[in-house]
């Protein structure tokens, strides 16, 4: 197939004491995500996403929790291994649609940010990643601010050989 699509998620719990890392970018709050990486859902997110879109199982395949060499890892190194499997693939990110799911902090002023570091590892241009943002309203753990999520959803292309 010339074409493959895949969808991703990630899920972390918020706490105090921690680091919130979003998109490959460092966000100033009160709460951090908590994970045996450095939790950046986003991102955990879009690897999940390239992932599915090959059939090459999911994070938890390729970077087990189990893993002490991935404690506390940067996740844009997980996103750039995840790149490393799907150029193995003979395949490239043709663009990204993404929604992270928080009360708080507002993650708009870091978008531009975000979107270039992405950018960066995947090697497209920005225009073709989206990052968008919502709450829920106060509703359930996320508007509790008890943790967050993102949702990604990936298009990659088969290269000419």
């Amino acid at each position: 197939m010339a074409y493959r699509i895949g969808s991703g998620v990630d899920f972390h719990r918020l706490e105090e004491g921690r680091r919130l890392w979003i998109g490959g970018v460092l966000i100033q709050h009160s709460k951090g995500a908590l994970g045996h990486s450095d939790a950046d859902v986003l991102l955990h997110a879009i690897c999940d996403a390239l992932l599915g879109s090959l059939g090459l199982g999911d994070m938890g395949t390729h970077f087990p929790d189990t893993d002490l060499s991935f404690k506390d890892i940067d996740s844009k190194i997980l996103l750039q291994r995840t790149m490393e499997l799907v150029r193995t693939q003979n395949y490239s990110v043709v663009n990204i649609d993404s929604t992270v799911c928080l009360q708080a902090p507002k993650i708009k002023p870091y978008v531009d940010q975000m979107k270039k570091v992405i950018a960066g590892i995947i090697n497209i241009s920005e225009k073709y990643i989206s990052i968008k943002a919502t709450t829920t309203e106060k509703l359930g753990f996320i508007g509790r601010e008890e943790g967050l999520t993102a949702y990604a959803t990936v298009l990659v292309k088969r290269n000419k050989v």
